[in-house]
């Protein structure tokens, strides 16, 4: 290769100094030069020790085409020996920098999380410490202080919380806080997974808009698909008008959900604040509702409209508040007086229902043995049809360990609805109630009855009845309001009941109502009595006054004629082994060995398969 350049090359005195090379030694270039197996390599000190190589046989020190080498500065003259030492410059003169400031590095992964931990903490936090003080003083809990009570410590996975609305008419677009006003996300309850979402009202006040409601349907498909119950903490004002139309669009999605949902997953609706309007009828459509007294309130118009269209004055607790919807609506299933004990009653529920309809109920080690014999039954109940007595008493004394879990307590309370464990395993419990009315069905309890039936069944939970029924409720108004339509819906969801179900006749079932209370001619899978059943069309007073009417309108006593009468009607016909001879009910039983009987009834139908005509769906009573 030839050289192209021969002469020395001079430093340019204007070129800065490149960190970490050595002083030249000949004044060609950089440090040294060595030749190694016919290539030039030439190898300053670069950091790393980087070596720069020349092509074959360029001879050291040579300049080569191409290659500019590392330049030396020439000293200045005025300049400061290195080791003298550093003084201060002189007033006015400007203080520079020998070298320019290094570009700012891009932020890396470190930063990157600790930026994305203060976004969440400031999420977490909420809005403000007054929006927050605010909410306290309502007496109300934050949207995660609730579901920390609801939830296993530590289980809660948020979905989502970074999510924020789109918006920007009407000064949304200043306002754009994270979550948008609702907390989703899945946890455990018991170890058991549940989905749940809170209405932070804290933020928009719960208000539903586009991305609040996407939230919303994306914790909802996830629950169906996972098959784990879906809790909704509910404390929010209805759609955000800011963002119209869009709003009502996401309550259609929800209510869609609601109804696909319905029999396959537990939905579980907790009234902790304001519902109004469309709203509410997301609650309506879940399998039970829990309400906290006092702060909050269910409607679809509010007091002013009310006034404004009827002229009637009506505060809103008295309007939609939780006594109302749990005594007067039969809207709400519970009612407690604060977040707490509501919380608890929840996670109770969760704890007898299986996570979706392809399971069974969990089963729990009973430490209450199958055999007890319940001699305070023979206190309990007495003998005298006409006598009223404690049906819940009677539940207590079965049931394990005497714990009873009632649904619409203090609605229709002429029957019982409740759930309980019979040797561990759940069952629901439908049960007249002679306190009230002396245990009649009405147009309420009917309802009431009906749905707990129907829900038992959705969720594979056994069937329990317990019969002291003297028929329907006379009169104009049940005539004229629908009893027979209303009593209609209890039949059909027994007749359509596939789970195991077990019938105990205890006193009086009588007419249309014994029929209705799961008797072995609508499928009970077996009907048990005790010895002092009376199974008739109607009580011996009547059918005596109707048989004998002439009878005992012409006898010289008519009095005791009648009475006569109906001691041989009750002594043919409602003698308490009547019905067990035509084979209505499968046994007799003595009332202390209620408990064992029915716990053997239960483990023999576990294994029940029964399929219903295929069909799209049926058409209950309206």
């Amino acid at each position: 290769m030839s050289v192209v350049n021969e002469k020395p090359v001079v430093p340019d005195p204007v070129s800065p100094p490149v960190p970490g090379l050595a002083p030249p030694a000949t004044g060609y270039g950089p440090a040294s030069a060595t030749m190694n197996a016919g290539a030039s390599t030439i190898a300053p000190a670069l950091p790393g020790g980087t070596a720069l190589t020349a092509p074959p046989g360029t001879a050291p020190g040579r300049l080569i085409p191409g290659f500019v080498p590392a330049r030396t500065p020439v000293p200045d003259p005025a300049a400061a020996p290195p080791d003298a030492p550093a003084t201060a410059p002189a007033a006015g003169a400007s203080r520079t920098s020998p070298a320019a400031a290094p570009p700012p590095r891009p932020p890396g992964t470190r930063s990157r999380a600790e930026e994305l931990a203060a976004i969440r903490e400031r999420a977490r936090q909420g809005p403000s410490p007054d929006a927050t003080e605010r909410q306290h003083a309502r007496g109300k809990l934050t949207a995660r202080e609730r579901i920390e009570l609801l939830l296993d410590e530590g289980s809660f996975s948020e979905i989502e919380p970074l999510r924020r609305h789109r918006a920007d008419g009407f000064g949304m677009a200043r306002r754009r806080p994270y979550s948008d006003g609702v907390l989703t996300g899945w946890g455990a309850v018991d170890g058991r997974t549940v989905f749940v979402y809170a209405h932070d009202f804290r933020i928009f006040g719960g208000s539903l808009g586009e991305a609040h409601a996407a939230k919303i349907h994306k914790v909802m498909d996830l629950a169906e698909a996972a098959g784990a119950p879906l809790v909704s903490l509910n404390d929010g004002a209805g759609a955000r008008i800011q963002e119209g139309v869009t709003a009502l669009a996401g309550y259609g999605g929800i209510f869609r959900r609601n109804a696909r949902a319905s029999g396959v997953i537990p939905q579980i609706s907790v009234m902790l604040g304001p519902c109004a309007g469309g709203a509410a009828y997301s609650p309506a459509l879940t399998d039970f509702v829990f309400m906290v007294q006092d702060i909050a309130q269910m409607f679809i118009t509010g007091p002013d409209v009310v006034q404004a269209v009827t002229g009637e004055s009506i505060g809103i607790d008295a309007l939609g508040g939780a006594r109302v919807h749990s005594t007067t609506s039969g809207v709400a299933g519970f009612s407690y007086p604060d977040e707490e004990s509501c919380l608890a009653d929840v996670r109770y529920l969760l704890s007898l229902l299986p996570s979706n309809n392809r399971e069974l109920p969990p089963s729990q080690p009973c430490e209450d043995p199958a055999d007890r014999r319940c001699e305070a039954l023979f206190d309990l109940v007495p003998e005298d049809p006409s006598r009223p007595y404690d049906m819940l008493s009677v539940i207590s004394e079965i049931v394990d360990d005497g714990e009873v879990f009632e649904v619409h307590a203090t609605w229709a309370r002429s029957v019982i609805c409740a759930f309980a464990r019979l040797g561990g395993d759940v069952v629901g419990i439908v049960a007249n109630q002679p306190l009230s009315q002396a245990g009649v069905l009405d147009i309420q309890s009917s309802e009431k009855a009906a749905r707990f039936v129907s829900g038992c069944d959705a969720f594979n939970i056994p069937l329990l009845t317990l019969v002291d029924v003297p028929g329907f409720l006379p009169g104009v108004a049940q005539e004229h309001d629908g009893i027979i339509r209303h009593g209609a819906k209890l039949l059909y969801s027994y007749c359509n009941a596939t789970v195991p179900r077990v019938q105990l006749i205890l006193r009086k079932a009588y007419g249309g109502a014994y029929i209705v209370m799961d008797s072995r001619s609508i499928g009970a899978d077996l009907s048990y009595a005790w010895p002092t059943n009376e199974i008739a069309v109607m009580g011996a007073e009547g059918a005596a006054n109707v048989i004998f009417r002439r009878e005992i309108a012409s006898a010289d006593d008519p009095e005791e004629a009648r009475r006569r009468h109906v001691e041989e009607y009750r002594s043919e016909l409602m003698h308490p082994y009547y019905a067990a001879e035509r084979g209505l009910v499968d046994d007799v039983i003595d009332p202390a060995a209620t408990r064992e009987t029915l716990i053997r009834a239960f483990r023999m139908l576990r294994s029940k398969h029964a399929d219903l005509p295929s069909r799209k769906h049926g058409n209950p009573p309206a």
